[in-house]
């Protein structure tokens, strides 16, 4: 995958989605149209972090790399050198795949 030339603001970052398997467990291969969309990414960018109320940055608690797990409405669907991703703020993410 190509890089990303975008950098997130503040407790944003850039996800791209991960797509499961298109089977179910009896073989039965769901169409596109009837498929949700994956609920689990992968981090891409990352911004600095938010300001407490003293104005100091606070870093994020995700890096690039982490694989994540996220809201079903989470994030704002973007198209970034031809690649589907979602921008979202951190506190969209439920947790880290470990």
């Amino acid at each position: 995958m190509a890089a990303v030339n975008f950098r997130p603001l503040h407790d944003r970052v850039v996800v791209r989605r991960v797509e499961s398997e298109a089977k179910t467990a009896g073989g039965i291969i769901i169409p596109d149209t009837a498929k949700e969309k994956p609920q689990e990414g992968e981090i891409i960018a990352v911004g600095s972090g938010a300001r407490d109320e003293s104005g100091k940055v606070v870093p994020l608690d995700v890096k690039a790399g982490d694989r994540v797990l996220f809201g079903k409405w989470s994030g704002t669907e973007v198209k970034l050198n031809g690649e589907d991703l979602l921008i979202m703020k951190e506190s969209d993410i439920m947790g880290v795949v470990a």
